[in-house]
């Protein structure tokens, strides 16, 4: 019995080993280790106070290591948008889906509100009163056995206004630098689609330089200079207020001598009333003529496709100041309304190159006429 009162051991945790981590991690994402000797000092301690020793315990399973974090996941790529995605709230697409939803009787209240929607969606006057004549000889003729036969002709008719202006721009490897001279109004989206031109052929290989002539805004300058420094691509700028022509000239001059193969000239914005400032592209194309006859090899102006029947005012003061061989249009996503297109097609037969579908650098994409008509128009009425 004496023994029973003997002063109890003190059991020590056992020492940890060399190399050990302790025995708590703080870490969030790693759980805390076990001390398994702490743990069981309590069971060891009542043991040496019984008078006799008890079974042989089995050792306690060691504690596994916390595994390590699984590696983060391969980012999935998002599919892009396709057109119809993105053209699908365009007024004259919401117009046309609304018009024949109600199973509508094919007459002339009909074609009415057909014009109207066209009209409504910048499809021009000249182009809406062809388009509405036609379904209306299709309609005294019982062409179309429902609307789905006459929403077909009217893709169709559609397609056929805008197949031709479909020509994306070529650049003519024999000519080094070939010059694209890029002209439009302020707020259209200039500087910007010229960055992405230049991240587009830059990335396909050719030897892309850039020319500030946009010499009224600093801002237009500090813009490209930073596409430019994003890509790699010299741009060759002068101070605010520098004559652009001279700007333009030296960059031309500059290009020819480091073998560029591509040059792309920004201009100041400028209204199409603005007679001075349009004139002032008429002595850019001059200058440029002095070292390249055949300089600018493309005029492309930038036309917004929210503008309306605006853009077809522009383009025609741009085509006699400068000579405007191609188109971009910009901003089609959104609240465009998409008509306008159709309109400078039939107003002018200018090449669409490139249209703006959003504000990535993949969004601006070569002009695809049925990419475009599947965007804007359901197929049959059930889409």
């Amino acid at each position: 019995m004496l023994g029973f009162f003997r002063k109890k051991k003190t059991v020590e945790p056992a020492a940890p080993a060399a190399g050990d981590s302790p025995s708590v991690d703080t870490t969030i994402e790693t759980p805390p280790q076990v001390d398994v000797a702490a743990e069981n000092a309590p069971a060891a301690m009542d043991a040496a106070n019984l008078p006799a020793a008890p079974a042989p315990v089995a050792a306690a399973p060691a504690v596994a290591a916390a595994a390590p974090p699984p590696a983060p996941a391969a980012p999935v790529a998002r599919a892009k948008p396709s057109w119809r995605e993105r053209l699908s709230n365009s007024s004259l697409g919401l117009g046309i889906r609304a018009l024949f939803s109600g199973n509508k009787p094919l007459d002339e209240d009909l074609l009415e509100e057909l014009e109207t929607v066209l009209l409504t969606a910048d499809v021009g006057v000249a182009a809406t009163n062809e388009l509405v004549d036609a379904l209306r000889r299709g309609i005294k003729a019982r062409s179309y056995a429902d609307s789905n036969a006459l929403l077909a002709d009217l893709r169709t008719r559609l397609r056929a206004l805008i197949d031709p202006v479909a020509r994306p721009l070529a650049i003519d490897p024999s000519v080094q630098p070939f010059v694209i001279l890029v002209v439009g109004v302020n707020g259209v989206g200039k500087t910007t689609t010229i960055g992405k031109l230049a991240r587009r052929y830059h990335e396909q290989g050719l030897a892309v330089t850039l020319a500030a002539g946009d010499t009224f805004r600093a801002a237009a300058v500090a813009q490209l200079q930073t596409w430019g420094e994003r890509t790699g691509i010299a741009v060759y700028a002068q101070g605010q207020g520098a004559d652009s022509a001279s700007v333009i000239f030296d960059a031309l001059q500059s290009s020819r001598s480091r073998g560029a193969q591509l040059l792309i000239a920004d201009t100041a914005g400028r209204l199409h009333t603005q007679s001075g400032l349009m004139d002032e592209l008429a002595k850019i194309r001059r200058v440029m003529a002095k070292l390249d006859g055949n300089a600018p090899h493309e005029v492309l102006q930038v036309i917004d496709g929210t503008t309306g029947q605006n853009a077809v005012n522009q383009v025609r003061q741009f085509h006699q100041a400068a000579g405007v061989t191609g188109l971009v249009v910009t901003k089609l996503d959104g609240s465009a309304k998409g008509g306008v297109v159709f309109a400078l097609a039939r107003e002018f037969g200018l090449p669409i190159r490139f249209v703006g579908l959003g504000e990535g650098v993949e969004d601006l994409q070569v002009f695809d006429p049925d990419a475009f008509i599947d965007g804007l128009l359901p197929d049959s009425l059930g889409r």
